[in-house]
């Protein structure tokens, strides 16, 4: 989704970086510190490597579960967001839901951007711009035009034009979020130390979603936001059709949800799609 701050490039670091097994993490939010001891179960796939099984499509325009023009492909180990069957994109946002609603836990994925396979009236701010939707209201509860699910967004960007472009930013369709204990105005907050990535070049993104609704989102092993406080936002304009929705609920917290990958207009892949859940000490 589409960013409205200033960014800074650094040059990203190397290698994968689990949070650990059983940790007490010291998590400071723009300089305060938070010490949380979480127990954490075993790592295991949300994705078998070969079919789409346990998960469901929600195209904008088209019912649930109908995977619009194979949107959405499992092919040798990757989930593909592919737009080879379509004729033009024509805002037709999408995102492939996991079954299993989740509150407290380590995710971690590797993603690229393919280079080839956009489509020419993709709007220009959604060119190699995706992420992964959390704290997500239900495929099922969306409306049929609904572009963006209520949810969070570990926003995911790729290189587009000679501009740094940093990826990992948050954003927050329907849902207000706190930095610092400061409710964040801006629908995407880009990091300060993002990297920017070329295009066809595999990244290894991590979220953690502590038992206390801290949230820390990583880049290649590198911390590149920290916020907590996910409360639905009922001023919301950005997630289409959602108003009701939040509206019946009010600003209440949200502390989980589901997990979706967005199809965006941007092809890309996903792979090696891992969780463990996490409980309080």
């Amino acid at each position: 989704m589409r960013g409205r701050r200033a960014m800074v490039w650094m040059k990203p670091s190397r290698g994968w970086a689990s949070f650990g097994l059983v940790t007490g993490l010291a998590l400071g939010l723009a300089g305060a510190s938070h010490a949380e001891e979480v127990q954490a179960g075993p790592w295991r796939s949300l994705f078998d490597g070969k079919t789409l099984n346990g998960w469901t499509a929600k195209v904008a325009r088209h019912p649930v579960g109908e995977n619009y023009r194979q949107t959405f492909v499992a092919d040798q180990g990757v989930i593909r967001v592919s737009y080879a069957g379509y004729d033009r994109f024509d805002n037709q946002f999408g995102h492939l839901f996991h079954k299993t609603p989740f509150s407290a836990y380590r995710l971690r994925f590797s993603y690229r951007f393919l280079t080839e396979g956009g489509l020419p009236d993709t709007p220009g701010w959604a060119r190699a711009n995706s992420g992964i939707m959390f704290h997500s209201q239900s495929a099922e509860s969306m409306t049929v035009d609904q572009p963006f699910p209520v949810s969070i967004e570990f926003q995911l960007l790729g290189k587009d034009g000679d501009k740094p472009r940093p990826t990992g930013a948050v954003c927050t369709p329907g849902i207000t979020i706190t930095i610092d204990g400061a409710k964040v105005k801006e629908h995407c907050t880009p990091p300060a130390n993002g990297p920017t990535i070329a295009n066809g070049t595999w990244v290894q993104a991590e979220l953690e979603v502590l038992p206390s609704g801290e949230i820390t989102q990583k880049i290649n092993g590198v911390v590149v936001h920290r916020y907590a406080g996910a409360a639905l936002d009922p001023d919301d304009t950005v997630a289409g059709g959602a108003k009701p929705y939040i509206l019946a609920r009010g600003a209440q917290p949200v502390t989980g949800g589901y997990i979706a990958l967005q199809s965006e207009g941007a092809p890309l892949e996903f792979k090696d799609i891992e969780i463990q859940e996490l409980t309080p000490r």
